[in-house]
């Protein structure tokens, strides 16, 4: 795919929701700001399982077709108005399935979706559409939680993506997260936003003892891991960016959550493993959990996308083969 300044694609995926609103903000903006074209996509949900010949299920596509139909020539308008080029699409089916078949066909460089972050019983039996894209897309996905936007007292309009001054980078030094820190720097790069990597330092279990050794070890860790986080802000820096760390302590999603109130914040960037299962169901992930509860919106990295003549920050010895 040709990734070079016009070639650039956005996938946003729209259900006309609130959520879907807040998230055709960023999703032009940064078609705007990326020069890219802009495709919007929405699905009409209906279960495999039933036939769409029914003469009762063709008069409920019949109609969400011409709903869809309606909101997509609108949203495609608002898109011109901003100077976006957007085309859109309708299909059929399960969202997350659709979209992702999408994405693996016309191979965007990010996908856009909104998200209501739910939690508790309701979401670990029902899932979201969002975070089932995320666990499997061939690319980037940055999830716009609804409601932060304009007007939200939680928020405000810190969270447009015309005022993304800094971007957050949680590292715990894992290929997932340094991946993450790769695409963040280009994403920093297109949206000229500043970058703050983040490294939190689990609380530890001591023995019954407390003895010095085990102190030693942690002061000696310190030390190594403040090296390796100014060594990756150096070369930040050497690649034309304006960067800094943080060292924080206690558990990762609440350091994440806490650091991005931060009010020059407008964006988090993560690493995701993509787990499935019952471990997922059970355990969930850091990522996910700062996907539902964040009030900045979360762009995670599973495949990164780059274009061919990308020039790694980091100096890594190897990237993935989808570049």
């Amino acid at each position: 795919m040709n990734l070079s300044a016009g070639g650039r694609r956005i996938l946003f995926a729209t259900d006309g929701s609130q959520g879907s609103a807040t998230a055709e903000v960023y999703a032009c903006g940064l078609a705007r700001s990326w020069e890219a074209s802009l495709t919007v996509m929405r699905v009409l949900e209906f279960p495999s399982g039933l036939d769409p010949e029914n003469p009762v299920n063709r008069l409920y596509l019949a109609e969400l077709m011409k709903q869809a139909t309606q909101e997509l020539v609108e949203l495609k308008a608002r898109a011109a108005g901003q100077g976006v080029p957007a085309e859109t699409k309708i299909a059929t089916g399960i969202p997350s399935e659709e979209v992702l078949a999408a994405a693996t066909g016309e191979e965007p460089d990010l996908i856009v979706v909104g998200t209501r972050g739910r939690t508790g019983l309701a979401h670990v039996l029902l899932g979201s559409t969002a975070e089932r894209i995320i666990r499997a897309a061939p690319c980037p996905v940055l999830a716009v939680r609804a409601g932060r936007y304009e007007g939200d007292s939680g928020g405000g309009t810190r969270h447009s993506p015309s005022s993304i001054q800094r971007i957050l980078i949680p590292v715990d030094f894992s290929d997932c997260s340094l991946d993450a820190l790769e695409y963040g720097a280009l994403v920093a790069q297109r949206s000229k936003a500043s970058i703050r990597i983040l490294h939190v330092l689990e609380p530890v279990s001591y023995g019954l003892d407390f003895t010095l050794p085990h102190v030693a070890k942690r002061d000696h860790d310190r030390t190594a891991i403040t090296k390796r986080l100014s060594d990756l802000t150096a070369a930040l820096t050497s690649a034309g960016l304006v960067s800094d760390f943080v060292l924080a302590g206690g558990l990762p999603a609440d350091s994440i959550l806490n650091e991005a109130m931060a009010p020059d914040v407008g964006l988090i960037v993560m690493g995701t493993h993509g787990r499935r299962g019952l471990s997922h169901a059970l355990f969930g992930s850091v990522a996910e959990f700062v996907l539902r509860t964040s009030s900045c919106p979360v762009l995670t990295v599973r495949s990164q996308k780059f274009h061919p003549g990308h020039r790694p920050v980091l100096g890594r010895p190897s990237l993935p083969s989808n570049m």
